[in-house]
């Protein structure tokens, strides 16, 4: 849900603004990223009248183009191999939790040059990109949030770009991305502000711009816990799959985001001229109780017959 609604941002502020949206799938954790989810998310958007210019593009066909960036980083000595697990790091002493990060890592490694992999034989590691040389904030404009200023001693120190054997990791390969997409606005949840600093970072090291980010509050149930997969029963997908009516969701979300007082079944479309960021609210957004229990028992045809008083609150 929350990512729909983050599309549709997204979506609108491209459309009003004349710019080109491009679908991208970061699907490189292929346990998460299984096919028929993918072609579920794809047909949710486009069940929603939600668009595209450019892709879907997956990460998981672009691995040549993130393993040269990684290349790149350790030409210049940006990165060192790190063999620390996660049990290292959590009983080192000297690692205080980062900001919302769990715990920074403590340079057990960060000693280390690139060149020092070629002498690690077979052992496991990862690829760490140096914080610790910076001193000064990370700071950027967001969209929504207004400037936003990060102290890298609290991002969690020297962080991961890329596994031995396993590729790049996401930071690393939305970067690429970007830059190659030629993307200059970046809408995501607000879950994301600590990546933002860390790709900041990169974005330099590789020698790009950065695009404008802009984080939105995630959305949340009625016990104000983050909809996550307990919550299956809200899901687009079964949303879909009852027959609600996508025109009554896009209603709500455009309610959500300060432009409406009321839940209007409408399209993406109509509601371009009428964007507006500076509406949206920086507070989570809470999903009515009443579109979750549509998708636990009400009947689609119910929905469809009074679109506006299903919906009210």
């Amino acid at each position: 849900m929350g990512h729909a609604r983050t599309f549709l941002i997204a979506w609108l502020g491209a459309r009003q603004a004349g710019g080109k949206v491009v679908l991208r799938i970061e699907d490189l954790d292929a346990a998460r990223a299984r096919a028929e989810a993918i072609d579920s998310a794809v047909a949710d958007l486009r069940w929603l009248g939600l668009d595209w210019d450019e892709g879907p593009f997956l990460q998981s066909r672009r691995t040549d183009l993130y393993e040269d960036a990684l290349g790149r980083l350790r030409e210049a000595d940006l990165v060192y191999p790190c063999t620390c697990t996660r049990a290292d790091i959590l009983r080192a002493a000297s690692a205080p939790h980062a900001e919302d990060e769990g715990p920074a890592y403590p340079g057990t490694c960060a000693g280390r040059s690139a060149a020092d992999a070629d002498s690690l034989g077979d052992r496991p590691f990862a690829w760490r990109f140096r914080v610790s040389p910076r001193r000064e904030p990370v700071v950027w404009d967001d969209l929504f949030l207004g400037r936003v200023a990060k102290d890298p001693a609290r991002l969690g120190g020297d962080f991961v770009v890329g596994r031995r054997g396993a590729g790049a990791s996401y930071q690393l390969a939305v970067v690429v991305d970007d830059a190659l997409m030629g993307v200059t606005q970046v809408i995501r949840g607000d879950d994301l502000v600590p990546s933002t600093p860390r790709q900041i970072l990169l974005y330099e090291a590789l020698g790009y711009s950065h695009p404008r980010f802009g984080h939105v509050p995630l959305a949340i149930g009625p016990d104000g816990r983050r909809l996550a997969k307990r919550d299956g029963s809200i899901k687009l997908a079964t949303l879909r799959e009852r027959g609600l009516d996508p025109r009554n969701l896009i209603g709500i979300l455009a309610r959500s985001c300060g432009w409406t007082d009321r839940p209007e079944p409408s399209r993406p479309a109509d509601w371009i001229s009428r964007y507006d960021g500076a509406r949206i609210p920086t507070t989570p957004w809470m999903v009515p109780a009443e579109l979750i229990q549509y998708g636990l028992t009400t009947e689609a045809r119910r929905a469809q017959r009074r679109p506006e008083e299903e919906w009210e609150r």
